[in-house]
């Protein structure tokens, strides 16, 4: 296994604007190509936008669902991946043969498809079905998984991508700036986001605050940390739908620590070279020999109604109107 160098990129996607966002995954694409990039990856549903799907009718998100990989969308990110010579993840929705409708992921290369993941707790349409697999693949010599934002928080879900083999998991977003019990946590008024350039400081302020990045710092080393892998965090920069999101794409060691990250207010790609030594050096591979599975086989197999329902889409939830 040799070591491979990665891009995390934010943008800002366009609602259903597929032609738009897909030109910004080759633009993006290119400038990680041209840094070195092995491989890059982009936000959840970065193809369409995401968080206007809450207010979509069925007939409105089967319109913007696509198969894969024959569709449009998939055959376009093979064609990015192959005119720039690296692996592309991206997410596009999903319409199978059933008809039923994915929030889906996708990594391809100049070859075609390489691996696709459902996420397994979706909640921002109610016509989106869930997952039922976990997803590992081969990429440039390395087992990699994907995890799809709120499938990371579930971390059951990161163990067993991890005891599945993943070294690296990529990790798409659409979050932060939303409501939490959490104190400190809460939407980010858009005005911000409009005057970012003449007045930054009170944007970078929130975005790098208890809504934003003390967020992530909470719980996403510790992801990487507890489970001895390598993490591609991906997220949008600005508007998605009516609330705003502070991008933040980072990459994270098995130890925990950021190796690169993304701190513009525009498209930016943050790159970083994976090595393998600190995979057996770092204490989540001690931690993961250590288990005792008599211990808790039992306990974690035991049924369960799974429910996934973030704070803020509650009805009282809503975020400030520009």
């Amino acid at each position: 296994m040799e070591s491979v160098c990665i891009g995390a990129a934010q943008f800002e996607s366009r609602d259903a604007d597929k032609a738009a966002n897909l030109e910004a995954v080759d633009r993006l694409a290119g400038q990680a190509r041209a840094r070195g990039a092995q491989v890059v990856a982009f936000h959840e549903l970065c193809v369409t936008a995401y968080t206007f799907f809450k207010d979509l009718s069925r007939p409105q998100v089967e319109a913007l669902a696509e198969t894969i990989p024959e569709g449009p969308s998939t055959q376009n990110l093979i064609q990015i991946a192959r005119r720039h010579r690296l692996a592309v993840l991206a997410g596009l929705v999903e319409r199978d043969a059933d008809g039923l409708l994915y929030n889906t992921y996708v990594c391809v290369d100049e070859q075609g498809l390489r691996a696709r993941h459902r996420k397994l707790h979706p909640f921002i349409s109610k016509y989106f079905s869930a997952g039922g697999d976990f997803t590992v693949f081969e990429l440039c010599g390395w087992t990699c998984g994907i995890l799809t934002c709120y499938d990371n928080n579930v971390i059951e879900n990161v163990r067993a991508t991890a005891l599945l083999g993943a070294r690296i998991i990529f990790a798409p977003h659409v979050t932060g700036c939303t409501p939490s019990p959490m104190p400190g946590r809460g939407f980010v008024d858009p005005h911000l986001w409009e005057h970012r350039l003449g007045d930054p400081a009170p944007l970078r302020q929130e975005f790098d605050g208890p809504k934003g990045r003390g967020w992530l710092m909470r719980w996403l080393p510790a992801r990487a940390y507890d489970n001895g892998v390598y993490y591609v965090f991906s997220n949008p920069i600005g508007m998605d739908g009516d609330q705003l999101k502070p991008g933040l794409s980072m990459l994270l060691d098995p130890y925990g620590e950021i190796l690169a990250e993304c701190r513009s207010f525009g498209e930016e790609v943050a790159l970083a070279l994976f090595t393998p030594d600190k995979l057996e050096k770092a204490g989540g591979f001690r931690y993961l020999r250590a288990r005792r599975p008599e211990l808790y086989r039992e306990i974690l197999g035991q049924p369960h109604e799974g429910i996934t329902a973030p704070v803020w889409r509650s009805p009282d939830s809503s975020p400030p109107q520009k």
